[in-house]
């Protein structure tokens, strides 16, 4: 069961938002208070961002299968890059989805960002061949890894490619629609935090299905980040933050405007 932590408003340096909080990001990959399966997060991370100059319209990506306490040039890098809308991640591999770098969040697909905290029960024997039968040919090629993580990702893509007009919260609320019924005709389990980004909103969920819902928070405008919103699976630092409502998905617009919606 993965950590994640997300951040939309004024430009920050990567370092202050997941190293520098008493209980930041790195801190919840060895010491998690709040994860429902695993004990750590050792299994890699991830880290995805947008630029501020704003030709610069894809994101960028740093990701490493080594626990992200270990790695010794996040650091400097983070303390160097400044963004104002990041996703990132530390990593509790689900048994039987091997550690490889195919297999790190975030993953990307033109301008989005896609991470997720969860799992789906089962998933090779179950709902692997059901989700790569519904995806058009250059989606399920574009899959390089194996986890439950990224078919989900591949599905949404799927259904946003195939419908264009939608909204990300439409497309996301379809996917997770979607992943329900196929959860309960194979009779298993899923639980989906899933935070996207296009580098100009966050949407996110807490969603599952047959199982416990995962915890995931936010706070808008706290006093030592004023001017943002940060969605995190744990509170990073002592604050008035609040739980996201259970089967729902939270939108943070480009002016910090929160709307949450039941799934």
């Amino acid at each position: 069961m993965c950590r994640l932590l997300a951040y939309q408003g004024i430009p920050q340096s990567i370092d202050r938002l997941i190293a520098k909080p008493e209980h930041s990001l790195i801190v919840q990959s060895y010491q998690p208070r709040e994860m429902t399966a695993g004990v750590i997060n050792a299994d890699g991370f991830g880290i995805g961002w947008y630029h501020n100059d704003t030709q610069y319209r894809d994101p960028f990506i740093y990701k490493h299968t080594q626990p992200i306490w270990t790695d010794v040039n996040l650091p400097d890098l983070s303390r160097f890059v400044e963004t104002g809308c990041m996703l990132s991640y530390v990593r509790s591999a689900t048994p039987g989805q091997g550690v490889s770098m195919s297999n790190c969040q975030p993953f990307r697909d033109g301008k989005l960002l896609f991470i997720h905290n969860g799992f789906i029960d089962n998933f090779r024997a179950g709902l692997y061949k059901q989700i790569r039968e519904k995806l058009h040919s250059h989606i399920y090629q574009s899959i390089d890894g194996t986890t439950d993580s990224e078919h989900i990702f591949a599905l949404f893509s799927n259904i946003l490619h195939t419908h264009p007009e939608l909204s990300l919260e439409a497309a996301l609320q379809r996917t997770l629609r979607l992943l329900r019924d196929l959860v309960e005709t194979e009779r298993t389990t899923i639980s989906a935090n899933i935070v996207i980004s296009d580098g100009d909103r966050l949407i996110a969920s807490r969603f599952a299905h047959r199982a416990t819902v995962p915890s995931l928070y936010w706070i808008k405008n706290s006093i030592d980040y004023p001017d943002s919103v940060i969605l995190a699976s744990e509170p990073i630092f002592a604050d008035n933050w609040q739980t996201c409502p259970m089967q729902s998905i939270i939108t943070v617009s480009k002016d910090l405007e929160i709307e949450i919606q039941p799934i």
